[in-house]
């Protein structure tokens, strides 16, 4: 099901920025990538962003320091964690409402976490 919504990839290793990014685009996504979450926060793009992928454990500002300071601007942009850590380590700090997938995980299930996530906004 191809859609054209915006998926922002934040991750600071390149072999999964450009493995997510073109995986993402074959099966119909926009997608825009970014090697930190400074970056993204810096870019101007949240506005036409309808889901984030990113990496948990990143120099400087974490995924998770990400997500929870979109939280605080009041920024509801569904989140996409991926992670080498245990999703119950994420978890405890993200909560429930949140997909966390463990690397490496499988495209099949990339995708639909996203259309779920995009969904539910």
């Amino acid at each position: 099901m191809p859609t054209r919504h915006v998926v922002s990839i934040i991750d600071d290793e390149v072999t999964v920025r450009r493995g997510t990014s073109s995986l993402l685009r074959s099966l119909g996504f926009l997608v825009k990538t970014y090697v930190s979450a400074e970056e993204f926060l810096n870019s101007g793009d949240i506005e036409s962003c309808a889901c984030v992928v990113s990496d948990v454990h990143m120099p400087g500002m974490s995924g998770i320091d990400l997500y929870e300071k979109l939280r605080a601007r009041n920024e509801p942009l569904p989140f996409i964690f991926i992670t080498a850590l245990s999703e119950q380590t994420v978890r405890q700090r993200v909560g429930d409402g949140v997909h966390i997938l463990q690397k490496p995980f499988q495209a099949d299930r990339l995708a639909a976490c996203i259309r779920e996530a995009i969904a539910r906004t």
